[in-house]
């Protein structure tokens, strides 16, 4: 039985999670979930799961959420403080926790998580891209287990040698090659990219994802995070890190061997197997996705990535390339401009624009504390406020 605590349960990625341990009780137990805003959600989710812990960040909403937990006869006790994020990660009684927060808020109960020496089911990349040293360092120190949860990345886990912490040359690896469906925009006229809509940006043709990620898709932001994220679950150098367009989705990454094999991990989109993959490791076990049927899908199509269309890409290699503070300017100043856009004060193409300002203008230092992370954070976010205004 693995004691698991959920953080950002009423997400895409929670609510998957969730579909999973339901599906096999007899070696799940859930002790606490995390929500921000969504009483709904959670107080059914605390119904079906009944976990000793629910934290609801909207401390406005917690009043009316302890009384549908006494209506609903529920003994979840319910936190409503920052600081109990950090409480539940580090539960002694706390297994395994699913880092499913987005964003920068996520960070301090992933570290928390790491430092009490817990399993760690990342679906947070902005942990990683935000404080890949840090966050690895603490890993190390605490005795943690990071185990990826974006389906990239776990196909990549899944790939490579159990023993790659000796390092990808030592394990016979030549390069990672990290597969991106393109988005929507894959083949829309470069021309017409500045007048898209939020609507049309989040209407991915593959997955269904939160507005914010879906928009990091569609600019393939996304995929520069990842590239970023797997420089440092993987000890990879960027020059070991590869991005090839795959529209169908079906193949999640791949790894490429000094003796010229390439494994690719394939399966249907559907984010339920790699959480089934991280929470069973090393067994396997059902997540309810469908089988892959190969006649179905028919072909597989490959392409280069144009950096024209996406120069997110070119901004993330940028980020690596400088190192220290520069993937955390990197990332604030996207949720930034993201959050713009989805507001409709920017044009699409603005995002761009802005992070490429703000990754310029602001000064990359070491990283060796989370005090560091946060400042170099909110100076990245200050800037990218002011680079809106020349941009909106």
């Amino acid at each position: 039985m693995k004691r698991i605590a959920i953080l950002g349960s009423t997400g895409s990625i929670g609510v998957s999670t969730l579909d999973v341990v339901a599906r096999h009780p007899e070696r799940f137990e859930v002790i606490a979930l995390s929500a921000r805003s969504n009483v709904e959600k959670l107080i059914e989710q605390c119904v079906q799961f009944r976990p000793r812990y629910a934290l609801l960040l909207d401390q406005s909403a917690a009043p009316q959420a302890r009384v549908k937990l006494r209506a609903a006869r529920v003994a979840t006790e319910l936190l409503s403080s920052p600081d109990d994020l950090l409480r539940i990660a580090a539960l002694a009684e706390v297994d395994m926790v699913m880092a499913a927060i987005v964003g920068a808020a996520g960070l301090p109960a992933v570290l928390s998580a790491a430092r009490a020496g817990k399993t760690i089911l990342l679906a947070n990349k902005e942990a990683l891209v935000m404080s890949g040293p840090l966050l690895m360092r603490t890993v190390e120190e605490g005795g943690a287990m990071l185990l990826p949860i974006d389906s990239e990345h776990n196909a990549v886990f899944q790939a490579l040698p159990a023993d790659f912490s000796r390092g990808l040359q030592q394990v016979g690896v030549r390069k990672i090659i990290l597969t991106a469906s393109g988005g929507p925009f894959r083949t829309t006229p470069i021309e017409q990219l500045h007048n898209v809509t939020p609507d049309q940006a989040c209407a991915h043709p593959n997955w269904v994802m939160g507005r914010k990620i879906s928009v990091d898709s569609a600019t393939m932001m996304n995929k520069g995070l990842e590239v970023i994220e797997a420089r440092w679950l993987f000890a990879a150098q960027p020059a070991q890190i590869e991005v090839v367009v795959h529209p169908q989705s079906i193949v999640h990454s791949m790894v490429e061997y000094l003796d010229g094999s390439v494994l690719a991990q394939m399966g249907n989109p559907d984010m339920r197997t790699p959480i089934a993959c991280a929470l069973a490791y090393p067994e396997r076990i059902a997540a309810g996705v469908a089988p892959l049927d190969l006649a179905a899908v028919g072909r597989l199509d490959f392409e280069a990535l144009d950096q024209r269309r996406f120069p997110c890409m070119r901004l993330a290699y940028q980020a690596l390339e400088q190192g220290g503070t520069a993937a955390t300017i990197l990332n604030a100043a996207n949720e930034i401009a993201v959050e713009a856009f989805l507001d409709r004060r920017i044009a699409f193409t603005a995002i761009a624009e802005i992070v490429e300002r703000v990754l310029n203008c602001t000064p990359a230092h070491a990283m060796n504390t989370l005090d560091e992370v946060d400042a170099a954070d909110n100076l990245a976010r200050a800037n990218a406020t002011q680079a809106l205004r020349a941009v909106a």
